[in-house]
């Protein structure tokens, strides 16, 4: 198998994956660290965390037969956008998660993952696989760590030396017996600025994020009404947060990716958050098309707009905006704009 295995690099370098390793499925240590999170409610309303059971992280539980996980990254930093501290300094425009600016990575990448297993299968011969991009319970960034591909920081967000932490991960999990790549080192070492930069403090302490409170949860994973004391917080975050990630020091070695579809789209990179609050259901729905965003939904969507015009300045403009949702069908939309009417006075 050893032969192979620079042929596999070169296809996955040829289909725009920036890396590639292979690792074992012993994810014994990060099992225990999973079902301690777990234990502690840190999941929140994310009940799938605990639903598949070990299958989670006993690979060979999830696809019977599997032997070893191919694990490979793609860059997403799209070039040309607004440095996170200036889009957070204009409180009048939307933030949105980085990762989320441009197409949905997860159809992109579980077709390029395929490619690069009908490559091998063109090659070497028909063999067991089956390809994930968070399509299934798979503990993605041990896998990726034990490969070789960076470390789990202290944020919870996979860290490379050379690249940082904004990148995509998948997997191909297979019956191949294939050569290991040596597991990735931590390093970083006494910093602390990811845990000191957190708007809400989530990462309670080093490597443990409490989902309940990271911004990227409220705004994407929780159905119900945000939490009214974390709502300040929230600035003008309207899907995900990228603040961890962009204070940490190696991400001053993170590259810009080269694919057209992670380039911004419908001008989500500084969009006025008074113009996407209008955006009607039907609206949401064409804009956002091939988007992650449109998985929270047009009620969530407004929720979290209505929390950011509570925390933008209170100009006729915004005031105006809120008071035309005042009769929203959702109540939990009413109760949101109604939370940031009251921050204006109204």
């Amino acid at each position: 198998m050893t032969k192979w295995v620079s042929s596999i690099r070169q296809w996955a370098t040829e289909l725009g994956f920036q890396q590639l390793g292979i690792s074992d499925t012993d994810l014994a240590e990060h099992e225990r660290h999973l079902q301690i999170w777990l234990a502690q409610g840190y999941h929140g309303e994310m009940g799938y965390m605990a639903r598949h059971g070990t299958r989670r992280s006993r690979p060979a539980e999830l696809l019977p037969g599997t032997l070893r996980v191919i694990s490979v990254r793609m860059d997403y930093l799209p070039p040309d956008t607004l440095p996170l501290d200036e889009l957070l300094a204009q409180p009048e425009t939307a933030c949105v998660s980085r990762y989320a600016l441009g197409r949905d990575y997860h159809k992109l990448m579980r077709k390029r993952l395929q490619e690069l297993a009908t490559r091998m299968e063109r090659a070497m011969g028909p063999f067991g696989y089956r390809v994930f991009v968070d399509s299934a319970p798979v503990l993605e960034k041990a896998l990726a760590e034990k490969a070789g591909l960076g470390w789990i920081g202290k944020h919870s967000n996979l860290l490379n030396r050379e690249a940082g932490s904004w990148f995509f991960l998948g997997e191909l999990y297979t019956d191949l017996p294939l050569p290991l790549d040596e597991p990735a080192t931590e390093h970083c070492g006494s910093c602390t600025r990811c845990m000191d930069f957190c708007p809400t403090g989530a990462i309670v302490a080093p490597y443990q994020v409490d989902a309940r409170k990271c911004i990227s949860y409220l705004t994407i994973e929780l159905r119900s009404s945000i939490p009214e004391p974390l709502r300040p917080l929230l600035g003008n975050r309207i899907f995900g947060c990228d603040d961890c990630q962009f204070v940490c020091p190696w991400n001053r070695f993170a590259q810009f990716s080269p694919e057209d579809d992670f380039k911004p789209r419908n001008g989500l990179d500084a969009a006025a958050l008074v113009a996407l609050f209008g955006w009607s259901a039907e609206e949401f729905l064409g804009r956002t098309e091939g988007s992650a965003i449109r998985r929270i939904g047009h009620e969530c969507w407004l929720r979290n707009i209505a929390v950011a015009l509570g925390n933008a300045p209170g100009s006729a403009q915004v005031i105006r905006a809120l008071k035309s949702r005042q009769d929203h069908p959702s109540e939990m939309v009413r109760e949101h704009v109604s939370w940031a009417l009251a921050r204006h006075g109204g």
